[in-house]
């Protein structure tokens, strides 16, 4: 049975990263911050090789005898802080989560690799944000970083260490993931705070729905298929990088007016104002990917087009709102 260390396991994209490598017979060991709860649902064989860590990935020597206890084949890094917004607000702890704990994660896996003899396969969840503002659009794997925000630098630290790492004989992986959603997505990103007040308004016809930059334009794709372009990666025959996106560009604007749509409202700008607080300090101009690359090397490609995401995140709030 293979193992995976997952860090990050109680966010999106670690909670379905759990659950479908849980699905291919993997033992599993989820960190988890201390104090924070599981966010996969329980695998419904209760043999499960599950296990969870309260580990804070700061924490280099306790993460790094959890490391050598384990002995992973993969590692998922995945943990970090979870948003530009939150990295203005605390940019010394992003770059320690985000870029620090990278850098340590991948000399631990080196050392474990050459203690065992075998291959150790790390996957680091990276970011579009390392573009910054890119000079062409889409963005490819070649693309100069040009960070403009703390969570971008940290995420851009890591992205390097990975080559270098690579380059030592690691099997190490930085995949730069663009904005992807899902019902599981905080209610703190502007995706999910869309659905939620559509379906509210919906529901119940009344709500307000206070937003930034509604130009602000990204490349949005489904949760799920990220996960398995990490997974992808991981097994593939060669440690590469790659860009993990959609090629298509939406504005805010265009997520808002589907949402609503999806409900049957066309006049949405009766129930949405403009609040200047809620602008980033810097806001990437055109974030769009091209995962050609990706495409051809693993054979990844999205499953759910933009209104299918927007949809399927209205549904579920929707949901919620009936729920006892």
């Amino acid at each position: 049975m293979p193992v995976a260390l997952v860090t990050g396991a109680a966010g999106q994209d670690g909670s379905y990263l759990v659950e479908r490598l849980l699905a291919d017979g993997y033992a599993v060991h989820a960190l988890v911050r201390p104090g924070s709860a599981p966010r996969e649902e329980p695998p419904e064989d209760p043999s499960a090789a599950l296990n969870h860590h309260q580990v804070d990935v700061t924490d280099h020597a306790r993460l790094g005898r959890l490391i050598d206890e384990i002995e992973p084949d993969e590692i998922y890094n995945l943990a970090g802080v979870s948003s530009v917004a939150q990295s203005w607000a605390a940019p010394v702890l992003t770059a320690e989560v985000s870029g620090v704990a990278p850098v340590a994660l991948l000399d631990r896996a080196l050392r474990l690799q050459r203690r065992v003899g075998r291959p150790v396969r790390v996957v680091q969840a990276g970011s579009a944000e390392v573009f910054g503002q890119p000079s062409t659009a889409p963005q490819d794997e070649m693309t100069p970083l040009r960070p403009l925000s703390p969570y971008g630098v940290a995420k851009a630290m890591a992205h390097q260490a990975v080559e270098v790492f690579r380059c030592q004989g690691l099997f190490a992986v930085s995949a730069i993931l663009y904005n992807h959603e899902s019902p599981r997505r905080p209610a703190t990103f502007v995706t999910r705070k869309i659905t939620s007040a559509v379906a509210q308004i919906a529901e119940t016809g009344a709500g307000h729905l206070a937003l930034g930059n509604l130009a602000a334009r990204r490349d949005w794709g489904w949760a799920p298929d990220y996960v398995d372009a990490l997974i992808r990666a991981a097994r593939h025959t060669e440690a590469a990088d790659y860009v993990v996106a959609t090629g298509r560009a939406h504005s805010v604007e265009d997520f808002v007016r589907a949402a609503f749509a999806h409900v049957g409202i066309d006049k949405w700008r009766a129930h949405v104002t403009i609040d200047p607080a809620l602008f980033r300090p810097a806001d990437p101009a055109v974030l769009v990917g091209n995962a050609s690359k990706a495409r051809a090397a693993i054979g990844w490609r999205p499953s759910v087009d933009f209104e299918g995401i927007v949809a399927r995140m209205v549904d579920h709030d929707r949901e919620l709102l009936r729920r006892p």
